[in-house]
């Protein structure tokens, strides 16, 4: 029998990082630098968000990303368009956007319907206002470390890593889930960090052992609870990028991370699902779009 780290004195928890703190901090800084581009330019940058069709898990981000906008100081354009809005109707609506002065940010809300197809949409947006990080050029750049704009997931997952962990360089790291959106890019932030980088799948042989080695954890492969105690070593840090929505008491639904997270209090720190990565992938939406009317303005000198 696998042994289990379940039954801890309190002694023995783990730190737990707070995102929300971490992201309140990032706010702070991005409303300072929205207020110092008012003081230049005379107007804020501006995020253009577009939404097709009525998921609702959609348009709780979508409203969220909009209420963070005005904490900040950011000007949002909201654009909601019916489901059967045509693929070409949407490229139209980006190419105005992407031609807009006053437009920054254009951040297009995923899933799209299945008639449109989302790759061509995302690489439609100018990647100089790509501020998802998702556009070919921008993963291209992240990839040879020549600047960018980074995915915001990513980017919160290495500032909450930041928040706990000084130097990174020799450290093992294992990335559960190589997604486009969060697996990869993740791994070659890493790389960045001079970390040494496993990214493991759903195929991968002996998983456990794996995350058994690593210093790092970083878990988005959106199953919940999968990361046990006994998989990871006493004092490693863990991210727990998951987020499931599950049966909780008395009927009501209770959001469950990837990692089994009253099991790994011997770990040195780990995340919380809600309160950890999720603050910052919209902390780091509004840092974006202050760095993408940055380079612009830098651009024009």
């Amino acid at each position: 029998m696998a042994p289990s780290h379940a039954a801890l004195d309190s002694a023995a928890r783990a730190h737990r990082i707070d995102g929300r703190a971490i992201a309140r901090s990032l706010d702070e800084e991005t409303a300072a630098a929205v207020r110092a581009i008012v003081a230049r330019d005379g107007a804020p940058p501006g995020l253009a968000v577009v939404l097709v069709g009525e998921d609702p898990a959609s348009e709780v981000y979508v409203g969220r990303k909009i209420e963070a906008c005005l904490r900040v100081g950011i000007l949002s354009f909201e654009h909601r368009l019916p489901a059967q809005t045509t693929q070409d109707a949407l490229l139209t609506l980006i190419a105005r956007l992407n031609a807009d002065p006053t437009i920054h940010g254009i951040l297009v809300q995923v899933p799209l319907p299945p008639h449109i197809d989302e790759g061509m949409v995302l690489s439609a947006i100018d990647p100089a206002k790509d501020v998802d990080g998702f556009h070919p050029v921008n993963v291209g750049r992240l990839s040879t470390g020549t600047g960018g704009l980074v995915p915001c997931t990513p980017l919160g997952v290495m500032m909450l890593l930041d928040s706990v962990i000084d130097d990174m360089k020799g450290m093992d790291a294992v990335v559960i889930g190589k997604s486009n959106i969060v697996g990869k890019p993740i791994a070659m932030l890493l790389l960045e960090r001079e970390a040494t980088v496993t990214v493991t799948h759903i195929e991968t042989r002996g998983l456990p052992d794996i995350v058994r080695k690593a210093d790092i954890v970083v878990a988005a492969a959106g199953a919940p609870r999968l990361v046990k105690g006994f998989w990871v070593k006493e004092g490693a840090v863990i991210i727990d990028v998951g987020i499931t929505r599950m049966p909780g008491e008395g009927g009501k639904a209770r959001l469950v991370g990837d990692v089994a997270f009253d099991e790994v209090q011997h770990a040195r720190a780990v995340t919380p699902v809600p309160g950890g990565v999720g603050p910052m992938t919209i902390a780091c939406l509004l840092a974006n779009t202050v760095k993408a009317a940055q380079m612009r303005n830098a651009q024009k000198k």
